[in-house]
């Protein structure tokens, strides 16, 4: 039986990173009694598929997993666990039943869109937007190599305005398996500091 799981990564849970977020979860799914199927071998680890890694210090309202059990139980049932187990941070907010011989999340995933609230006022924000996306592209390291971080943004916008003062984009980033764009250098690229920014994953965009 293969549940995919949706949930969101909440400020409680704001400076766990990837690894420790897959624990999380393997801990959460053991805690809500589900008979989790694992993986043959030497060293056996659970079958939970995460569609995307969120970095540490992000939030998230769309994050998506695949948990593999070895036996059909009702969803109603499934949910229920879940929630109950669920530590603060994780927010169960739906799952559903898919077929078993459906891709692996990671390898249909297309983009992400993502909210940037800037924590300090920025008056030339609108032009720095501009200016970035008219630059046919902008050289990156990461990891020791060199990419063009230009063709990874899909979009840039600034958010409607509404209750909240302080000023806020919207990012849509290509999320492929060996083209990733990341919302730090996003940051880094229209000339400001990563830390002083709040970065939230709004939507995964599958193919």
């Amino acid at each position: 039986m293969r549940i995919r799981v949706y949930f969101s990564k909440t400020d409680a849970m704001r400076f766990t990173g990837h690894l420790d977020l897959f624990r999380t979860l393997e801990r959460t799914i053991r805690r809500a009694g589900l008979p989790l199927v694992y993986s043959q071998g030497f060293r056996p680890h659970p079958r939970i598929n995460l569609a995307c890694a969120l970095p540490l210090g992000f939030t998230s309202e769309c994050e998506i997993v695949d948990i593999w059990l070895e036996s059909e139980l009702p969803l109603e049932s499934i949910l229920d666990a879940l929630v109950t187990a669920s530590p603060p941070g994780i927010q169960i907010d739906r799952i559903e039943q898919v077929a078993q011989d459906l891709p692996a999340l990671q390898s249909t995933l297309f983009a992400a869109e993502y909210l940037i609230t800037f924590l300090e006022a920025i008056p030339d924000l609108y032009q720095e937007i501009e200016k970035l996306l008219k630059s046919n592209s902008l050289l990156r390291i990461r990891h020791g190599k060199v990419y063009d971080l230009r063709p990874l943004i899909q979009e840039i916008r600034l958010a409607p305005e509404d209750s909240n003062p302080l000023q806020r984009i919207l990012v849509k980033l290509t999320a492929m398996e060996g083209a990733t764009g990341r919302p730090e250098e996003v940051i880094l690229n229209l000339g400001y500091n990563p830390h002083e920014a709040r970065v939230h994953r709004l939507r995964l965009i599958f193919i």
